[in-house]
């Protein structure tokens, strides 16, 4: 004689299967509450680095002119430095002038992590410039540091003022800022990578909560924002929308 199930057996069943799914679900709110965490984290982390390095070598870690000093050099010559990965710890010297940029022989935007790490200030390895690479490209775990939150990455550059060269960041002061996001291809992490909810999130226990103004603002304008373009200075978030829209710029860290 064949038996099928009983409600109980079944109500059974299902009261498990929501247990799990429950569970399920509440781990992964965890992670990625742990995730937005370590984000806040990881910036403190960097910015005491920097001064760190600074109240030591007084110079700015990438912009320092004196690096090859202390830890060898990639090569003797400054313009070919810009394309040349050294082994261990080989570097190359910043022009000193207070600003770390991509556009210098010693290519500074990468050297930066370099030479906190030589330093030991930061946890890793990093390469300056990349030896694949035909420009000063950025890479994730390779001579910028890789983020807790999957498939972010930190990177710093300075735009200068009123950086107006694209609608994807608003029309504000971008010296010596650091960029949070997903890599793009050939270019920097730049891609969005966090809700608007995240980084409002963000943005309010770090600085004002607003997407254009102050210290944190959203790099993607139309998937992160309400504003029409660069120019919208009195932008808010996108609250209400639970898509992937936003990366971020930490403004004048240092």
């Amino acid at each position: 004689m064949r038996h099928g199930f009983s409600l109980v057996e079944l109500s059974i069943v299902l009261v498990i299967l929501g247990l799990l799914t429950g569970g399920i679900l509440g781990g992964q709110s965890l992670i990625r509450a742990a995730e937005m965490r370590s984000v806040s984290t990881e910036y403190q982390r960097y910015i005491a680095a920097t001064q760190t390095f600074r109240d030591k070598y007084f110079s700015l870690p990438g912009d320092m002119a004196s690096a090859t000093q202390f830890w060898g050099a990639a090569h003797a010559t400054p313009a070919t430095c810009v394309t040349t990965q050294g082994t261990g710890t080989q570097t190359c010297n910043g022009d000193g002038n207070g600003r770390v940029l991509p556009s210098t022989g010693s290519a500074e935007h990468v050297r930066y992590w370099q030479h906190m790490a030589n330093a030991g200030l930061i946890e890793g390895t990093y390469t300056g410039v990349d030896a694949t690479a035909s420009v000063p490209s950025v890479i994730g775990g390779t001579n910028i540091p890789r983020s807790r939150l999957n498939n972010a990455s930190w990177h710093v550059w300075d735009w200068g003022t009123n950086y107006t060269g694209s609608t994807a960041v608003f029309q504000i002061d971008y010296n010596n800022s650091y960029y949070f996001g997903t890599q793009a291809t050939n270019s920097y992490p730049y891609i969005a990578v966090i809700k608007p909810e995240e980084l409002w999130n963000i943005d309010t226990k770090m600085d004002d909560g607003k997407p254009a103004q102050g210290k944190v603002v959203a790099n993607r304008i139309a998937t992160c924002t309400d504003a029409a373009d660069s120019t919208s200075l009195n932008a808010n978030y996108l609250l209400s929308s639970s898509s992937i829209g936003c990366s971020a710029i930490f403004r004048m860290v240092f």
